[in-house]
């Protein structure tokens, strides 16, 4: 019996190698390398692999070549999944064809809102839900808790994909949902499931089925500790939209965030309060994560940061205090924390303000992780009223990204972020030079600045 060849791929980067190594050579990680199995070798001159390219459409590709002008270019044949949070974040609906992953924590609520989902679909289409890590009952009992129509769904509780496959062809669903991709497994395969061959080539056949097909394919994805999605790299590159669903186990609300999206924007966001009766969409994020004490504390600011293709109004809180250890210490929740000890160095080199012997702990209100940049005078502003215990005015907005000589620098869609506060009530505003308005703003007194030391003099 000839010996069956294998390969070792790193899980961070999905590089392959022909032996096993304690470092991928090519992103620098350690121990990621993980051994995966590779199937025989078809002869070039062979008439198998002569079927096998007539079968996938190989055969006679360069005749069915056109060119690119003459493509018709229409409009994506989108249907809405039911919730507009959902819809808004993989880039206006569901896309035939396109291949999903779903991943988050323990808990977070992926089933639910998948559950939700299919049970919305399953009253126009025809769907299915594979549950591979739950039985039946246990869905069941999840259904009539959340008292979500099931008379239509079909669920089926199966881990092996050529079952998974066979079925879906009998019932031919428009939306078919595989819970979750780390535990179903190919036979011909003799990893366990979850290994890295296991889960390419398992994603690999259910992926090829939705574009032949036409379906839907929604995909379950654990994470790491670190907080991305487990599984080989490549897994990424495969499918055509990857959102993830966090948030705290004691926090009531979900955020949806987009990471690659093939038909729409990346970096949109949903959000979700999680309830008795599952996930229901919050319509105005703006107003749950301004829900401020009615008691007015120094150390606050507000900031509006650009999701997608909207602005939010979130809370940015500090903390300066004495340190009492040698090194005083650097917290930054939902912010990034290397940002903010180069902010602090700018606060002291062009502001005057020294806190290098100080504690500083920073957070953002409502468990919302901010990645832009335009949060940077708001944090700053937030530092000083908080080392000065001086309170900022609770209807002042600030936004504006900082640089390292002390400039404040403009934030794209300014107007826009002026505009979600000004309805929100918000009356003054310090934001950059660049992004002042060009008209005046009713009922919002608009101070453009340019320098840090001028943000800083406007609050004396």
């Amino acid at each position: 019996m000839a010996r069956q060849k294998t390969a070792f791929v790193c899980n961070d980067c999905g590089s392959d190698y022909a032996k096993w190594q304690g470092q991928c050579s090519d992103c620098g990680a350690w121990n990621t390398l993980a051994e995966i199995r590779l199937g025989p070798a078809r002869r070039a001159g062979s008439a198998a692999a002569h079927a096998a390219a007539n079968k996938s459409g190989f055969a006679g590709a360069l005749d069915s070549a056109q060119v690119l002008r003459d493509i018709a270019v229409d409009d994506l044949p989108r249907f809405s999944s039911g919730a507009q949070e959902f819809d808004r974040v993989l880039g206006g609906g569901l896309v035939p064809g396109s291949a999903i992953l779903v991943g988050g924590e323990p808990g977070a609520g992926k089933s639910t809102l998948l559950l939700q989902t299919m049970c919305h679909l399953a009253r126009q289409m025809e769907a299915l839900y594979i549950t591979g890590e739950e039985s039946l009952q246990q869905v069941a009992l999840r259904a009539r808790r959340l008292q979500l129509p099931a008379d239509k769904l079909r669920l089926m509780s199966e881990t092996n994909v050529e079952s998974i496959l066979a079925s879906a062809r009998q019932l031919r669903p428009r939306v078919l949902v595989v819970d979750s991709i780390q535990v179903v497994h190919l036979d011909e395969l003799a990893s366990a499931p979850g290994s890295v061959s296991q889960v390419r080539e398992c994603a690999a056949c259910l992926i090829r089925f939705a574009k032949l097909s036409g379906t839907v394919l929604l995909l379950v994805g654990h994470v790491t500790k670190d907080g991305s999605l487990a599984g080989p790299k490549v897994l990424e590159h495969m499918i055509d939209c990857s959102i993830l669903l966090e948030g705290d186990h004691d926090s009531r609300f979900r955020t949806l965030r987009g990471q690659k999206n093939r038909f729409g924007a990346v970096n949109e966001l949903g959000v979700f309060a999680m309830t008795g009766q599952g996930l229901r969409e919050v319509k105005n994020p703006s107003s749950i994560f301004l829900d401020r004490s009615s008691e007015p504390a120094s150390g606050s600011a507000v900031t509006t940061v650009w999701e997608g293709t909207r602005p939010l109004l979130v809370e940015i809180q500090a903390l300066v205090d004495a340190s009492q250890l040698g090194n005083p210490r650097r917290v930054a929740v939902g912010l990034e924390q290397n940002r903010m000890a180069m902010l602090l160095a700018v606060l002291h080199r062009h502001g005057g303000l020294q806190v290098g012997d100080q504690d500083v702990f920073a957070n953002v209100v409502g468990g919302v992780k901010v990645l832009e940049t335009s949060v940077d005078l708001a944090l700053l502003l937030a530092i000083v009223s908080s080392y000065r215990d001086r309170q900022l005015p609770r209807d002042m907005v600030i936004f504006g990204e900082v640089g390292l000589s002390g400039e404040i620098r403009p934030v794209p869609s300014g107007q826009e972020r002026l505009a979600e506060a000004a309805k929100h009530g918000f009356k003054r505003a310090i934001v950059p030079r660049g992004n002042a308005p060009r008209g005046r703003i009713e009922g919002m007194q608009v101070l453009a600045v340019a320098k840090l030391r001028e943000a800083l003099d406007a609050l004396d």
